[in-house]
């Protein structure tokens, strides 16, 4: 078993080059602001569509698209929240479980995720760092072997505690 590449990045997530993004989505699958709206604005409209073929998901759950006109070939949507509402420690970690066992089950070999819930959602970064490392470590020890995980944030802060936070969580 090779160890996945984890890779921190500030940068905009939806140019990344890698099989799959993951999607700060609400229960509804709606693509509206923050992440999602970027998503929706560079994807194109087939990513809405197969989102609403799809349905909603319950609080906690993921969905998995076509990536339309984006890079990747595929969208993993992690509804951490509901529409207008708040990210939650709970919520967050099992979205991110869903999101990684879906990648897992697609094949999914290089994946970009944001910090899921940090913009509108208003979860702390330097907690959402803490939960997606415990999740990354959860979903590597299942089995899955992809090659990189790469967190793609927005602006330098984000980066510099995703990196602290990460550095931290291996020793």
């Amino acid at each position: 078993m090779r160890a996945a590449r984890i890779v921190i990045i500030a940068g905009d997530l939806v140019e990344q080059q890698v099989d799959a993004i993951v999607n700060a989505a609400n229960t509804d699958l709606l693509l509206g602001g923050g992440v999602a709206g970027a998503i929706r604005r560079r994807g194109g409209p087939t990513i809405q569509r197969e989102c609403d073929a799809h349905g909603r998901v319950k609080l906690g759950e993921a969905a998995i698209t076509g990536a339309g006109e984006l890079a990747a070939r595929h969208v993993i949507h992690a509804a951490s929240m509901q529409l207008g509402g708040i990210t939650t420690a709970d919520s967050l970690r099992a979205s991110m479980d869903h999101a990684f066992r879906l990648a897992r089950e697609h094949g999914v070999r290089t994946i970009a995720a944001p910090a899921v819930g940090t913009g509108i959602a208003g979860f702390p970064m330097d907690e959402c760092a803490r939960v997606m490392a415990d999740c990354v470590d959860r979903a590597l020890a299942s089995g899955w072997e992809p090659e990189e995980i790469r967190f793609v944030l927005f602006g330098d802060e984000a980066r510099r505690v995703f990196e602290e936070t990460f550095r931290d969580h291996k020793k």
